[in-house]
């Protein structure tokens, strides 16, 4: 049980530190004065989810997800 736990714990520093990196690589939610625009009508607006932001939003809450599923098992005193 005492690998077990090692794993999980070296699995968890590694999922908060990506978790942390990924979170600093997003850009604001702050529209400006694009918004007035209509700048979320542009080719990026539409396909979010085929960019780099697309990409970073799916991978933070996949992060989040696992982080909190180790979290929970790490602290349920089973090992």
């Amino acid at each position: 049980m005492a690998v077990l736990k090692m794993i999980l714990t070296i699995a968890f520093i590694i999922v908060s530190i990506a978790l942390t990196v990924i979170i600093l690589m997003q850009q604001g939610k702050n529209a400006g004065l694009g918004a007035l625009a209509g700048g979320s009508e542009t080719y990026w607006g539409k396909n979010k989810g085929r960019s780099m932001e697309g990409m970073l939003d799916k991978m933070t809450k996949i992060l989040i997800a696992a982080f909190v599923i180790i979290a929970a098992v790490l602290n349920m005193g089973i090992f």
